[in-house]
C-alpha cells in the first residue's frame, strides 16, 4: 500500500504560508529528489494557484540551477487539484478531483507505485483528521514569520506521532519526520 506522505515548509512560529521560509539551492534540491519519490501531489486551490509559479521557469529559466531543476520535478510529476471553483486546467500534469478527498486518497492509497505527497496547508489538516496521514515531512525554516497561516489550525483532537528521522541543511533549517503513533 502506498503512504500519503504530507511535505511543508513552515517557520519556527508555525506558520506555513508558501510564501513563508527561506529556501535556497540545498532546500530546492532536497524537493527536487522528493518529489522524484512520488507518484502524485495533492493540492488545494490556493497552493495549486501558488504553484503555478514555477511554470514561468520552464519557459524562462533562472540562472539558478536548483529552482530550474525543481520546476522540471514539479511540471512532471502529477498533480490532482481539489477545488470546487477551478473547472480547468492548462498545466499537462493536473487533473481536478472528482471525488471528495478521503475517497480519492483510500483509492490512491490501496493503488500499486510510489508515495503521494499532499503540500497543502487544508488537505494535510483534513487528512489529519481522518487519520490518511502516513507521514509528515516538516522542514522547519529558522525564522520567525510573525503572520500567516498556522498549520495546525482547527484540530481538535489528539494526534501523537513519533519522530523517525531528521535532516539539517546549513541554512539552519531542519526537516522532522513523523509518524502517527497507534495508540
Amino acid at each position: 500500500m502506498r503512504k500519503i506522505v504530507a511535505a511543508l515548509n513552515m517557520t519556527i512560529d508555525g506558520i506555513c504560508d508558501h510564501t513563508a521560509g527561506i529556501p535556497d539551492e540545498e532546500i530546492h534540491q532536497h524537493y527536487t529528489e522528493l518529489l522524484g519519490q512520488g507518484d502524485a501531489i495533492l493540492y488545494g486551490r490556493t497552493t495549486y494557484q501558488l504553484m503555478e509559479f514555477w511554470q514561468t521557469f520552464l519557459e524562462n529559466p533562472s540562472e539558478e540551477k536548483s529552482m530550474n531543476d525543481f520546476a522540471m520535478a514539479i511540471d512532471s510529476i502529477p498533480k490532482i487539484v481539489f477545488s470546487r471553483t477551478i473547472k480547468n486546467v492548462a498545466w499537462e500534469s493536473v487533473t481536478i478531483a472528482k471525488r471528495d478527498l478521503k475517497d480519492e486518497v483510500i483509492e490512491l492509497k490501496q493503488q500499486p507505485g510510489k508515495d503521494i505527497f499532499v503540500g497543502s496547508r487544508s488537505l494535510i489538516i483534513q487528512l489529519i483528521k481522518l487519520e490518511l496521514i502516513d507521514e509528515l515531512q516538516l522542514c522547519i525554516h529558522p525564522m520567525v514569520e510573525g503572520k500567516g497561516l498556522p498549520l495546525f489550525e482547527n484540530l481538535n483532537d489528539r494526534t501523537i506521532f513519533k519522530l523517525v528521522k531528521n535532516k539539517t541543511f546549513k541554512n539552519g533549517a531542519i526537516i522532522l519526520y513523523y509518524q502517527p503513533k497507534n495508540e
